[in-house]
């Protein structure tokens, strides 16, 4: 008896570990993708604007903040009324902006499946869409990186060092 106990606790400690290393039922990362050739992760942050390439890096490490992060941290940055109008319209264009590639990206995915799918493709259109996801993928960062340049116009040095120090301490 106890060594068919000994040998089905190593079997039974297998099955829970196993089951404990797969994501729950419903989970994004099991979900399926609409976009064949993108992830459901990648998918959803093109339609929600999530900037999942770190866009604003070099914007960043050189004091230029992303503008929702000056508003997140609004009531510590003391932000006067007019700062927090300016800010929040640099939020709202770049989030607009960031749904609106987004959804060109997605769009752009799918005519190259299309095309490749149905074996309708050819130099030419390889060519054009290969293009134009690169001038997606440009338009994108360029607004990411404007509205870090705007926001960098819109708060003093001081406010910038402190939003630093409060994402680093957070």
């Amino acid at each position: 008896m106890n060594k068919k106990l000994f040998l089905a606790v190593p079997i039974i400690l297998f099955a829970l570990f196993a089951r404990a290393q797969t994501a729950p039922a419903g989970a994004d990362s099991a979900a399926k993708s609409p976009v064949r050739t993108l992830t459901n992760q990648q998918y959803n942050a093109y339609l929600k604007g999530v900037d999942l390439n770190k866009q604003s890096y070099v914007a960043e490490l050189n004091h230029y903040p992303l503008p929702d992060e000056a508003m997140k941290y609004k009531k510590e940055l003391d932000l006067s009324p007019s700062e927090i109008k300016q800010l929040a319209a640099v939020v709202t264009f770049l989030n607009m902006k960031k749904k609106e590639v987004g959804e060109s990206i997605i769009h752009n995915e799918r005519m190259l499946d299309s095309l490749f799918r149905t074996r309708k493709v050819d130099e030419g259109s390889i060519i054009f869409y290969g293009n134009r996801y690169g001038l997606y993928e440009g338009e994108y960062r360029t607004v990411v990186l404007q509205a870090c340049f705007r926001t960098e116009k819109i708060l003093t040095p001081q406010q910038i060092r402190k939003l630093e120090a409060l994402k680093k301490h957070n």
